[in-house]
């Protein structure tokens, strides 16, 4: 996609590495986002449909896209995962975990498979007023990729109110950190799903990050999530 091919990735990279998270402004346009919402009562499009409250995760629902994913989704998800894989890769390797992602989403799906994990990932998100969703990760399996994104289909303030995103930053021996971001309409957000490198006096540790929606406190908010690998069930 062009949008993708047009950002500065360096900028992007280094945004990952400091923060865990960067933001990449105005990748849907209005009219994609309206649609997505539209056809959330699409029963055809989904493969499963998730009440939060049921499992204690909080309170709003998603469902999970099933193959074919639409078009503009399955574009991007194809275009961003290679310029994700390189910082994939460089974390792991300043880690010392002796893995390193493909290059190519298709052969990541290819390894998801090998393993039995054949369930598309993508998913949207609605929440009502008092909707929230609790920290969280993402891995759906043994075979997972550790970064994802999110893209906002709504406008703060203006469609709801509340509903920030949150990050929470684990690091060993000390006190959580958060972040409250609130991305505009149309944005993606970029984020690791379950830790990034941090570098200390000693080398590089782990910092375990963990994200969720804080209480919606008016309106509706809609979010489209992009997870790289494939799920069990």
């Amino acid at each position: 996609m062009e949008k993708i091919n047009a950002i500065d990735w360096n900028v992007i990279t280094d945004d990952m590495h400091q923060n865990g998270f960067a933001v990449l402004p105005n990748m849907l346009s209005d009219q994609q986002c309206e649609a997505l919402k539209a056809a959330y009562n699409n029963p055809t499009s989904y493969r499963k449909t998730v009440v939060m409250e049921r499992y204690r995760f909080g309170l709003g629902e998603y469902k999970y896209f099933n193959y074919p994913l639409p078009d503009s989704i399955q574009r991007i998800r194809t275009a961003i995962y290679p310029k994700l894989a390189p910082i994939a890769n460089m974390w792991f390797k300043a880690l010392n975990i002796d893995k390193q992602f493909p290059l190519e989403h298709v052969e990541l799906l290819q390894q998801c498979h090998a393993n039995n994990q054949q369930k598309a990932t993508v998913l949207i998100l609605k929440y009502g007023k008092g909707g929230f969703n609790t920290l969280h990760q993402d891995l759906y399996g043994d075979v997972y990729f550790p970064i994802q994104t999110v893209l906002f289909l709504n406008e703060p303030d203006k469609d709801f109110t509340g509903g920030e995103f949150i990050l929470t930053q684990q690091i060993p021996r000390a006190q959580s950190k958060a972040i409250v971001l609130k991305p505009k309409k149309g944005d993606m957000l970029i984020f690791t799903t379950n830790f990034k490198p941090e570098k200390g006096t000693k080398g590089y540790y782990r910092v375990k990050m963990k994200h969720g929606v804080s209480e919606v406190k008016s309106g509706e908010r809609y979010t489209l999530g992009i997870i790289f690998h494939d799920a069990l069930s």
